[in-house]
């Protein structure tokens, strides 16, 4: 007989339950996974094939696609019963394209039928809802015509539809404003924060345990992107983007010496914006405020992810939400005029009640530009490797509370203007900015759309070359380990090199 497996953490009303999928070539298993996934957040997935011997499991539900040179079948079984058989027939012509699309169709239906459900983004996997827009548009589509093709292609509600097509319209218009084609951007990440929030899948080091390795660190760092200055010679950096991690976590002096050494190699007049995460109101002080003006950053961001006090002591981040009203205030006080907030739907016992708190005092304070993410429990996050720990925590998102994030950012008259979506993100949503007129992130556009090469360095990250207008990328990336980071620094600069080449001849 088979179980229910012990459900070990409650989003609404879906439970985490153990599944597997048997396929009789390999052929499209992400895709499907990513579905299943979508439909049952959380829950583990065995991926097996034709001929493998499945171990013995308590299995809710077992899936099985079966490839034909005309057709394809997707079978469910529960409790070693078929409830479901459902089959598409394809065209013996039909491209990888037309085929992936038949059985995510196929897979989508019947889990639909299932669950009596509907997922908002319909059958769509990937994470960049707006590039596919985009595409189409560029490739002289109207907006109808657009939202049409999203429609019967993917089966996306007609609100996320909306949302992608004023995304990439307002994506278009500011990249007409800048030959970004010719330039590129820079990431540069700092991996210490003062703390390791409870939901955080990122590379990060808690300085009280770090810091000894912070000034080898940025020797390395400084080495890395020195290499890249020269590399990238001749082309303008159009963005800089310095993340992590908190970047604020460094001390002054350390700040400083990392901001003097960029604008010392990097051609700073044709910068159109400069980003530093100032994250945690726990790292930001009057002095390193005053040393981001000096540089200058044109950009801040500033990140409650909620106004909740037992939440953020929850998640582990050890601030008062009166330190964030107080460094937001202070940070406008000393003339930053372009701050960013970032917000988490779906944190662990949040509801609509708690949202809506969150969103009066953010629109009290009425940032430049706020992002909204949808929790995404990632496998690194102390969260999800901990979760019988968390049993009664519930974690909920609905199209209510998006739109109430939404409703909120129209008040302080802001647009949307970048999304993109995660693996096992909250209830299947999306994340997305929003931005007053002129304040909006440019960097975020450039790495979401693919559009500009990103030169990243430092621990854990990745660099992307970008090619053929986006059609094609490579990427290059760094160690995340801190001590492998800065032993092999020459090996991570070997890694760009091909790219580099590659890049130089277009």
């Amino acid at each position: 007989m088979v179980r229910r497996q012990r459900s070990l953490l409650k989003r609404g009303t879906t439970l985490l339950l153990n599944l597997s999928l048997k396929l009789n070539k390999r052929e499209f298993e992400y895709d499907i996974y990513s579905l299943i996934r979508a439909f049952y957040p959380g829950s583990t997935i065995r991926i097996w094939y034709e001929g493998d011997e499945l171990p013995d499991s308590d299995y809710s539900y077992q899936y099985q696609v079966i490839y034909e040179e005309s057709s394809i079948t997707f079978l469910v079984f529960e409790r070693d019963q078929e409830i479901s058989r459902t089959i598409t027939r394809i065209s013996a012509q039909a491209d990888r394209r037309e085929r992936k699309n038949y059985v995510k169709k196929l897979v989508y239906k019947a889990l639909a039928k299932i669950t009596k459900r509907e997922l908002p983004w319909g059958d769509l996997t990937g994470i960049r809802p707006s590039k596919i827009v985009m595409g189409m548009l560029e490739d002289g589509k109207t907006n109808v015509e657009a939202a049409t093709l999203m429609r019967d292609t993917y089966g996306i509600s007609p609100d996320k539809i909306a949302l992608a097509i004023t995304v990439a319209n307002k994506e278009r218009e500011l990249l007409n404003k800048f030959n970004y084609k010719d330039g590129y951007s820079l990431y540069v990440g700092i991996p210490f924060c003062p703390s390791i929030c409870l939901y955080c899948s990122f590379g990060s080091h808690p300085m009280s345990q770090w810091n000894y390795m912070v000034e080898s660190y940025l020797d390395a760092l400084c080495k890395e992107l020195k290499f890249i200055a020269s590399k990238m010679k001749g082309r303008s950096c159009d963005t800089i983007y310095i993340g992590g991690g908190t970047p604020t976590t460094l001390s002054p002096d350390q700040l400083e010496r990392l901001l003097r050494f960029i604008q010392s190699i990097f051609p700073m007049k044709g910068v159109k914006e400069f980003t530093v995460e100032a994250g945690r109101p726990d790292t930001i002080t009057r002095e390193k405020l005053m040393i981001l003006k000096r540089y200058p950053v044109t950009r801040i961001s500033i990140n409650p992810q909620t106004m909740n006090q037992e939440t953020l002591d929850l998640i582990g981040r050890r601030h008062t939400v009166e330190d964030i009203i107080s460094k937001y205030n202070l940070a406008r006080e000393m003339g930053f005029d372009n701050i960013n907030m970032d917000l988490i739907v779906g944190l662990p016992g949040e509801h609509k009640e708690q949202v809506s708190r969150t969103l009066k005092q953010i629109k009290a304070m009425n940032p430049d530009s706020l992002t909204i993410h949808s929790l995404a429990l990632k496998r690194a996050a102390r969260l999800n490797l901990f979760k019988d720990m968390y049993d009664e925590i519930s974690f909920e998102n609905s199209q209510e509370i998006m739109q109430m994030t939404a409703d909120c950012a129209y008040g302080m008259d802001m647009d949307p203007y970048y999304l993109y979506r995660q693996k096992d993100i909250a209830g299947n949503f999306e994340n997305v900015g929003y931005a007053k007129l002129d304040k909006e992130g440019i960097y975020n556009i450039l790495i979401m759309e693919e559009k500009q090469t990103i030169m990243a360095a430092g621990a854990g990250a990745s660099t992307k070359f970008v090619f053929q207008g986006g059609r094609r990328t490579l990427r290059a990336e760094n160690v995340k380990d801190l001590k492998n980071y800065v032993e092999r620094i020459d090996e991570m600069l070997k890694r760009k090199e091909a790219g580099i080449k590659e890049i130089s001849t277009q």
